[in-house]
């Protein structure tokens, strides 16, 4: 518990045999986590049986891979129900330092955003930590792009290391969204068309081999994909299209 409120880590893994027994030790390590659930996508290494090893880890798994979208689907869905008041994604690879869940979790505690980023970007930490120059050059663009396209101003919209309240995960249908890489851009632009203010905290990160990656046709892709995320959130908004990504999910 932190000032009584209950933290959940959330690890979405796939093939993450190497490095998830030093992240979840590090998560521990803070001391305000209540659980941390792990949601392997069908690893084809040790992944699973490591995860079933770590005390106060809960492990679910897909029947077969359903991608990183549809891996977070699980994960929120599993944090919600297990009676989650904050809920923070840290990927198993280690990339990102579990060590700024305490600063991620008080800045939603303390009512000051309802979601918040680990930015590669403040600070130069991405360049420093080994982000390849082309990946850099691409986040740039693309934040920049999207800082003119939509209603805020982030250091990076590409991070894969987030904090949400219950409230905000309760009125997001992300269930709508990809289940592949688009879907942590799919995730912001709905915050931000529902009117909730993101805020963002310096992360260090590290880039080694058994850090994961996407290939630079995926990257691609992705990039592409955004633009359709931007174009559908316009289009909604104006009332040309009906988008199910963009009505807030009704209170049970």
């Amino acid at each position: 518990m932190f000032k009584g409120k209950k933290i959940v880590v959330v690890m979405p893994a796939f093939n993450a045999a190497k490095t998830i027994e030093r992240t979840y030790r590090e998560i521990i390590d803070q001391h305000i986590v209540d659980l941390i659930i792990v949601v392997d996508d069908a690893s084809d290494d040790k992944t699973i049986a490591i995860a079933r090893t770590l005390p106060n880890a809960k492990v679910y798994t897909h029947d077969k891979n359903r991608g990183y979208g549809a891996n977070q689907k699980t994960c929120y869905k599993m944090a919600l129900h297990e009676g989650a008041d904050i809920v923070i994604m840290v990927h198993p690879d280690y990339q990102y330092t579990p060590k700024l869940i305490p600063a991620m979790a008080g800045m939603i505690v303390n009512h000051i955003y309802h979601c918040v980023l680990g930015s590669r970007i403040i600070g130069a930490g991405a360049l420093r930590g080994g982000m390849p120059l082309w990946k850099y050059f691409i986040n740039r663009i693309l934040t920049e792009t999207e800082n003119f396209l939509l209603p805020a101003r982030l250091s990076e919209y590409h991070t894969g290391y987030r904090a949400f309240s219950r409230e905000l995960l309760q009125a997001i249908p992300f269930e709508n969204n990809s289940d592949d890489f688009i879907f942590d851009n799919e995730m912001l632009v709905q915050i931000l068309a529902f009117g909730y203010p993101i805020g963002e905290v310096s992360c260090p990160t590290h880039y080694f081999s058994e850090a994961s990656n996407i290939s630079f046709r995926k990257s691609v892709l992705y990039g592409l994909g955004i633009f359709r995320v931007i174009f559908e959130y316009h289009f909604s908004r104006l009332g040309i299209i009906n988008s199910p990504k963009f009505h807030r999910k009704k209170k049970k």
